[in-house]
C-alpha cells in the first residue's frame, strides 16, 4: 500500500489573505475547511490541493519549497508576472543572474515561486501548476518515488523528479549543495492513507523507508508528524 500525497501545505501568518492571493493567481476558489483552514481544492483529477494553515511566525530566509508556474507563451508569463504584481506579489532576489529565461517572484508573505518561460519541455503537460519544486538530495528524491509510488521522470547529475501516474505537476529535487534551514519549512508535502488505509502501518512502512518520526500535532492533535531523510518535516494525516 502506499500513501497519497493529500496537499501542498502552507504556513501563512494570514491564511486568508494569503490564499487569496493564490486563487487569484491559479483561477481557483478557496474552501473554507474547519481542520484544513483554507483550502485550494485541487483542479481537475491531477490537480494539486494547496492549503493555507495559520503560522504564530513569520517567514525568514529562503523556503526549500516552491512552486514553478508554466507558461504557453512568451506573452503568457508576462501576463502572469503582471497579475501576480496586481494581487500584491513582487519581484524576488535569490542570486538568481538575470538570463535565466524564468522570472523570481514572492508572494505577500515573502514565499518564492518561479513563471517560467513559454517552451519549457520538461514541465510540458504538467498544467499551470507544472512542478512542486524542493531544494533535496538525491536519496530523498528515491524516498518520496518509493513512500508515494509515483514513478521516477527524472534521475541525472543527483537530480531526481517525480509524477504522478495520473499526470500533473511533477515533484522535483535539486541535488547537492541544500540550502540551510530557517526553523520548521513553511512549505511542506502533506500526506494520507486512502479510505480505510491503516495510518500506523503507513508510518512503519515510511520510517523503514528512512524516515524518522518527529511527534504529533504540528497543525492538528492527531497529526502524525515525520520528517524525510533530509529533515523537511511532513504531516501524515488520518484517512480522508
Amino acid at each position: 500500500m502506499t500513501i497519497d500525497l493529500f496537499a501542498i501545505s502552507v504556513d501563512a501568518w494570514e491564511p486568508q489573505r494569503l490564499a487569496g492571493f493564490w486563487a487569484g493567481l491559479l483561477g481557483r476558489e478557496p474552501a473554507d475547511d474547519p481542520r484544513d483552514g483554507l483550502t485550494l481544492p485541487p483542479d481537475g483529477e491531477a490537480g494539486l490541493r494547496i492549503r493555507f494553515l495559520p503560522a504564530q511566525t513569520p517567514k525568514v530566509g529562503q523556503n526549500r519549497v516552491h512552486l514553478d508556474l508554466t507558461s504557453a507563451t512568451s506573452q503568457g508569463q508576462r501576463e502572469t508576472v503582471a497579475r501576480a504584481i496586481e494581487l500584491g506579489g513582487r519581484h524576488a532576489d535569490i542570486g538568481q543572474r538575470g538570463d535565466e529565461g524564468h522570472v523570481v517572484l514572492a508572494d505577500g508573505e515573502g514565499n518564492e515561486f518561479c513563471v517560467l518561460e513559454a517552451g519549457n519541455t520538461f514541465l510540458a503537460g504538467c498544467g499551470f501548476v507544472g512542478a512542486v519544486n524542493c531544494d533535496g538530495s538525491q536519496a530523498v528524491g528515491y524516498f518520496w518515488h518509493e513512500a508515494l509510488g509515483w514513478p521516477l521522470v527524472w534521475d541525472q547529475d543527483e537530480e531526481t523528479a517525480i509524477q504522478s501516474p495520473r499526470g500533473g505537476a511533477k515533484i522535483t529535487w535539486s541535488g547537492p549543495p541544500l540550502l540551510p534551514r530557517h526553523g520548521r519549512d513553511r512549505i511542506h508535502l502533506d500526506v494520507a492513507p486512502p479510505a480505510g488505509g491503516d495510518r500506523e502501518a503507513e508510518v512503519d512502512r515510511l520510517l523503514a523507508l528512512g524516515a524518522t518520526r518527529v511527534g504529533t500535532g504540528r497543525h492538528a492533535a492527531d497529526d502524525v508528524v515525520v520528517a524525510d531523510p533530509d529533515g523537511n518535516e511532513f504531516c501524515v494525516l488520518t484517512p480522508r
